[in-house]
């Protein structure tokens, strides 16, 4: 196994403590979606989607990394989320950074973090103004370095692009290698491999860690598949509760 009792007992906890206090302290805020309770013809389901949508909006990244420290802190020295990376960037690094997102944008280059790493850390770093870049999730392991950003399934472009610059600057602001990585918890397009049309061009395979990918790496193998069987077994413990929420908030349906 690669958790232990209590990491699996913790993981457990926050799970029953969270999905708690969503049943209790639920209530919704959206009361009319007219053009979908037209088309969905049931103003009901529609109701009780904006639950099940909250119950999703619950497992966002907060949650993730809450788990994903409890794993870490097992197997890391240091495991800390919500790490602020204080340093400094001088003009000439700035430079350099917006210069390989630019051109990772307008197709001139291709990504290649070796080569990236390499163009930063030549740069003169005498100067430059302080500036505070929180990673979500921040390892620490002898002397490797691992700060990581955590998003959504389905990032937009936007998001690809800051979450690159991200990536550089913490390079950047460290002024040696370290391992920065973009993580998503789970493939949306799974059995399919990732391939959200997004990140093409922007991050290359040592960036970019998806699903057991991501779990693995701080768990050890086999992690992402037992995160997965907590969350199956807590459902099932809340499977009634949660299903009698959702004939209660249907009940009070959506307003046309």
């Amino acid at each position: 196994m690669a958790l232990n009792k209590n990491q699996v007992k913790e993981i457990k906890e926050l799970l029953r403590s969270k999905i708690s206090e969503k049943l209790t302290n639920y209530s919704r805020e959206t009361t009319s979606m007219p053009f979908l309770v037209k088309l969905m013809q049931d103003s009901e389901k529609v109701a009780a989607y904006s639950f099940i949508h909250s119950l999703a909006t619950m497992l966002g990244m907060s949650i993730y990394e809450k788990i994903a420290k409890i794993i870490a802190s097992s197997n890391y020295d240091t495991a800390e989320v919500g790490y602020d990376v204080i340093g400094k960037i001088s003009d000439e690094e700035n430079t350099t950074i917006s210069k390989i997102l630019q051109e990772i944008k307008n197709g001139a280059r291709k990504v290649d973090k070796e080569k990236e790493t390499k163009e930063i850390l030549k740069c003169k770093s005498n100067d430059g103004r302080e500036i505070k870049i929180r990673a979500d999730l921040f390892l620490r392991k002898g002397n490797e370095e691992y700060y990581i950003e955590i998003k959504t399934a389905k990032p937009n472009i936007d998001v690809f692009a800051k979450s690159k610059q991200k990536l550089l600057e913490w390079i950047t602001l460290r002024k040696k290698r370290v391992n920065t990585i973009l993580a998503i918890p789970y493939n949306p397009y799974h059995p399919e491999p990732y391939s959200r049309f997004t990140v093409q061009g922007y991050l290359d395979d040592k960036e970019l860690y998806v699903a057991d990918r991501f779990w693995d790496l701080i768990g050890g193998e086999g992690t992402f598949s037992e995160v997965l069987e907590i969350f199956d077994r807590v459902g099932q413990e809340f499977k009634d509760k949660i299903q009698s929420k959702i004939g209660e908030v249907a009940k009070e349906k959506m307003n046309i």
